[in-house]
Order: C-alpha cells, then structure tokens, then sequence
C-alpha cells in the first residue's frame, strides 16, 4: 500500500508530539522533497520534525515529473509541497494522499486520487484502536499546533468517532 503524505499532517503531528501516529495507521508514508523541506523548517523549533529525514518509515522521493508540478503551481495556484505531493501521488499510483488543505484536496480529487486529511487519519486511527479517543488529539492539535477546524466539522469529527458530547 502507498500512502503519499503532504507536509500539514506531518508537521502538526510533529508539533503535539503525536507523529508516530502516521507509521502506527498507515505503516509507511512516501513524502516528496518539497514536503521534507517544509517540515524541515520546523526542525528547530520541533524535535520530532527534525527528525523526520531519518525515520526508517518515511521515505522521500525525487520527482521526475516536473512540467506537471509547474502546471499545477502556475494552473491550480498550489504551494510546492501540495503539487509534488499531488504529482507524486498520481505517478506511484498511490493508495491515499493525505492532506489538509482544501484547494490542494480539490485538485487531488479532480485527478482522481483518493485522499484523506490528518482529522481522516485520527478516525482511522481509532478504528484501528491505536487512540481511545480522538478529541483529546484534535483540542491538542487546535491549542499548541494551530490547527484550523470549522465548528462544524469538529462536532462532525466527534460524532463520527462516537464522541459527540460538545465542548466549545
């Protein structure tokens, strides 16, 4: 199974301490150099994301296609990261591209991937009886990593994770 992962994920995984989450849920992630670079400017400020380049589980990947990144950042109006992650997504056929942002899932989407963002990755997650709960991860990843999430889409979070009781 390939799962192609942008940076969003990573880093605010990174920043709560939660990022063994990735390989425990998905077992390995591909990530392309854009993202690595991404989440390397964290490196300072975040120990996990510093050490991201030498987890056995991660592996970066050069692209080869890189008229289609140009295409997307100029067409689409993607950062970097979003376009190699789409572009190498689509070249290894992967299984998922996990990412948050929602032109890039657009695009995604339109190119026919599969994709699922971190608040995806936290309810497989407990499916998979990894995490008990999926609230106490997503208020860590709004108060320390400065996650964005709708009103809405949290008690949609919860409710999926049959955790509804509400707290604003």
């Amino acid at each position: 199974m390939t799962i192609v992962c942008n940076t969003s994920p990573i880093s605010n995984l990174a920043v709560i301490g939660q990022l063994d989450l990735l390989r425990q849920v998905y077992g390995a992630i591909v990530i392309p150099h854009a993202v690595a670079h991404e989440v390397a400017k964290l490196g300072s400020s975040c120990s996990q994301a510093a050490m991201l380049p030498t987890l056995p589980w991660v592996e970066i990947k050069e692209l080869t296609f890189r008229d289609a990144v140009d295409d997307l950042l100029r067409q689409q109006k993607l950062d970097l990261g979003e376009a190699e992650a789409i572009i190498l997504a689509i070249s290894l056929n992967a299984n998922l591209l996990i990412i948050d942002e929602q032109l890039g899932r657009n695009v995604a989407k339109q190119k026919g991937l599969e994709i699922t963002g971190l608040l995806g990755a936290l309810l497989e997650a407990k499916s998979k009886g990894i995490i008990l709960q999926v609230k106490p991860i997503v208020d860590d990843l709004v108060g320390r990593a400065k996650f964005r999430v709708s009103t809405d889409l949290y008690r949609k979070i919860l409710t999926l994770a049959d955790e509804s009781s509400f707290n604003p």
